[in-house]
Parts: structure tokens; C-alpha cells; sequence
């Protein structure tokens, strides 16, 4: 979902996308999506853009295809997007010392939407002081979507864990039922995700923002809570089923919502892939946090928008912005894609058991870290990842060797 963008496509390729741009109204809209859920949302935001008379012109790299284009790339080739999916603050600073960062304060301000943004949107969506992105829809990094049927039939309540312990006891039990108790895809990034939701799980605000502030501290490696997370990280590598070895996420998720198996542990867009197989919240499926969260990883899908463009092109990227954030909009997004809307002021009873979760855990700031994109160095997070799934990869490979990868990997970017 949040994935830092690489140049892997030809030329020829993009020229002819952006060549379609050929009206005041027209928007070139560089966005990573692909999965049912996905697509479906993206469908919202198009008819919603057309009814505001914007043509929607589309550069779609599927995030997952590890071919991507570097946004900066397209900027100084001369042939830049009107609209980027970006979660980056180094990017938005980038673009803004080029002349074209496009701050979106006023806009919000002017038409309400600002106020009632959750604190975990407007954080995530702040750059040095200006609201810089057009929040789409907010994610749980880590939560717990499993199939009620499944639980039943194994005779397992996950809604009385209140730890991980507790989650992990009743595996056995699971197993005897015949299901697999934990669905996983083994990637790269999913390894990384994994991570940093134990490190909300098991250290706070306080733990999660040393290892992945702004500002990393380096004394924070080497913590009980980090070495918690690989013992932890250890546990999970050897639940998962021999199927989860580079597994898509939405695959992983097609285990649990077929009864293979009890549930997954994932960003909670999951259910959008609930919802596009005909599934309903606390019917077919429930979701809970992490069991014994001390913090929640909160991700919000954001887009920006290019500044220093012609008036008309310039109105048409605000009443895009506007029309994103608009409620109705917003709620209707929401339902497809799998997230919670951005607005606290949407209307509750058109939200389903999920999302109304998860704007009760959104009431606690103190209980709310930022998704990573939102705040680090993409290196540095990088780096994490690249630890993770080693660790991951090489069940020989003890803590202490992850939490030394971790430190020579902090010397050579942080410092």
C-alpha cells in the first residue's frame, strides 16, 4: 500500500499516457493500485471527478509489480502527473524546493474538511507545517480480520485474547479443527509491515517513534522491545504455512475468506477484499486489533498534487482535493476500498463493524503512531525491511545478529 517508488517503465510507455493530456480539465492521475477492492475505489473517485467535470487520464504501475516510476523522475524528465499517490515527507519537501509543492491548508480550511480531520490524519498529512496531501482513507497497519465460521467451527473466541500469548495458545486447538491458524504472505514489504506493527504492539509511542522518527535513536535497537519483536517476528515465521512464501497480500487474505484458514494479520484493507467477495462485517468476518496493542500504526493513503500549473489546470487539482475529502464521497470510498473514512463527521450508521473499531481506537491519540512512510527516511525504512525479511528468510539468524544488521544499517544512513 505504502511502497516507495522506483523507475522501472519505458519511455515510449509514459509518453503516450501523458500525451492524452490535452484539455484545461484534464488530470494526469499517477496512482499504484490493482486489486479488486482497489479498482473498485479508484471507480468511486473517477465518477465523482467526472461529475466535477475532470477528465481522469491514468498511469497505473500496480505497487506489487515492483516496476514502478520514481515521481521525481517524471518531474525533471518534463513530463509530471497532475496527481501522485506520495506518502514521502522527503518528497513533498523535494518538490517544494523545486517550486512545485502544492500546499493544501487553505483549501481545507476554507472548506471545513479540516476540522474534522481524526489527529492521526492531519499528522500524517503535515509537512513541516502545511497540510501538503489529499488524505484518501485511513488504514490499520496492524489488525486481525479472521473468519467467524472458521472460529466457531475450531472453538476459538478471538475477541477474549488480550495478548499475543493468548492469540498463539490457541493455535494448537486451531490445528486439530483443521485449519491453519494464521494466513501470511512472505514478502518483502509485508515482512516489513509485520515489523513495525509489533513494534506499536509491544513498545508505545515511545519505542515506535525512536525507531522510525524522523530522527531515529540508535540506543532503541538494541532495547528489550526490539529484541521482543524478533523473538516474536521468529514465532510468526514458523506459524506461517508453507504457502505464504511470496504470497500477495490479497491472496493470503483469499485463504482466510475460503476457510483454509482462521485469519490474517495484516493492514486492514483487507476487507475490501471481504467486501468484493460478498462478505459482510460481524456476519462472515470480524476484525480486531493486535491482541495487547499498546500503540496502533495508522496508515492514511495519501495523494498530492503538483503546484506552479496553469490556472485552470491548478482549479481542476483543488476540486479534485475538495471532492476527495468531500463526506459522501469519502464514506463511499471507504466501503470499497476496505478503509475508514478520513472525516469524523460522516455518518456512523453507514459505516460497518470495522470501521466504527476503528474510529473507537482512533480516540485515544496517545495510542496512535504514524504509518513510517509518513515519517522516516525511506532509506532508513528500507533498511528495516531488509532486515526483517533476512530475519524472516534465515531461521538460523538470531536477534542478535538482526539487531546488529539493524545498527550497521543505522551507521551507515542515519548518521
Amino acid at each position: 500500500m505504502f511502497k516507495t517508488l522506483k523507475l522501472g517503465i519505458g519511455a515510449g510507455m509514459l509518453a503516450a499516457a501523458l500525451a492524452a493530456s490535452a484539455s484545461a480539465e484534464d488530470l494526469v492521475i499517477y496512482q499504484d493500485w490493482s486489486s479488486p477492492a482497489e479498482v473498485a475505489a479508484l471507480n468511486v473517485l473517477k465518477k465523482a471527478a467526472a461529475a466535477k467535470g475532470i477528465n481522469w487520464i491514468d498511469i497505473s504501475i500496480p505497487h506489487d509489480t515492483g516496476s514502478n516510476v520514481n515521481l521525481l523522475n517524471l518531474v525533471t524528465g518534463g513530463n509530471p502527473p497532475n496527481v501522485f499517490v506520495e506518502n514521502s515527507p522527503g518528497v513533498y519537501r523535494d518538490l517544494t524546493k523545486m517550486g512545485l509543492g502544492h500546499p493544501l491548508t487553505q483549501l481545507f480550511t476554507s472548506i471545513g474538511a479540516v476540522d474534522h480531520f481524526p489527529a492521526a490524519v492531519k499528522k500524517s498529512i503535515t509537512v513541516d507545517g502545511e497540510l501538503m496531501k489529499i488524505p484518501l482513507g485511513i488504514q490499520m497497519d496492524g489488525m486481525v480480520y479472521y473468519n467467524m465460521d472458521v472460529a466457531k467451527k475450531a472453538g476459538v473466541d478471538p475477541t477474549k485474547w488480550d495478548s499475543l500469548d493468548a492469540m498463539f495458545a490457541d493455535f494448537p486447538k486451531i490445528k486439530q479443527a483443521g485449519f491453519v491458524p494464521l494466513a501470511l504472505g512472505a514478502q518483502q514489504w509485508q515482512v516489513g509491515y509485520l515489523m513495525h506493527a509489533l513494534v506499536a504492539t509491544l513498545g508505545g509511542q515511545d519505542v515506535y517513534t525512536k525507531v522510525y522518527g524522523e530522527k531515529p535513536d540508535r540506543t532503541a535497537l538494541d532495547s528489550q522491545t526490539m529484541r521482543d519483536v524478533f523473538t516474536w517476528l521468529r514465532k510468526f515465521q514458523q506459524a506461517a504455512d508453507p504457502g505464504s512464501v511470496n504470497r500477495d497480500w490479497n491472496m493470503t487474505t483469499n485463504t482466510v475468506i475460503t476457510g483454509k484458514a482462521l485469519m490474517q494479520i495484516h493492514g486492514d484493507w483487507m476487507k475490501g477484499e471481504w467486501v468484493a467477495a460478498g462478505k459482510h462485517a460481524n456476519q462472515d468476518f470480524g476484525c480486531i486489533p493486535i491482541p495487547g496493542a499498546k500503540a496502533y500504526a495508522v496508515g492514511v493513503d495519501s495523494w498530492g498534487i503538483l503546484g506552479n500549473q496553469s490556472p485552470a489546470k491548478d482549479k481542476a487539482e483543488l476540486d479534485f482535493a475538495a471532492t476527495i475529502v468531500d463526506p459522501t464521497v469519502n464514506t463511499d470510498f471507504a466501503a470499497a476500498k476496505g478503509s475508514t473514512p478520513i472525516r469524523n463527521d460522516v455518518d456512523v450508521s453507514k459505516l460497518d463493524g470495522c470501521s466504527q473499531e476503528v474510529l473507537t481506537m482512533l480516540k485515544d491519540p496517545d495510542k496512535q503512531v504514524q504509518n513510517p512512510h509518513s515519517m522516516t527516511d525511506a532509506d532508513w525504512l528500507a533498511a528495516t525491511w531488509e532486515v526483517a525479511f533476512n530475519f524472516w528468510s534465515d531461521p538460523s539468524m538470531s536477534v542478535d545478529d538482526a539487531i546488529k544488521q539493524l545498527q550497521s544499517g543505522y551507521d551507515t544512513i542515519v548518521q
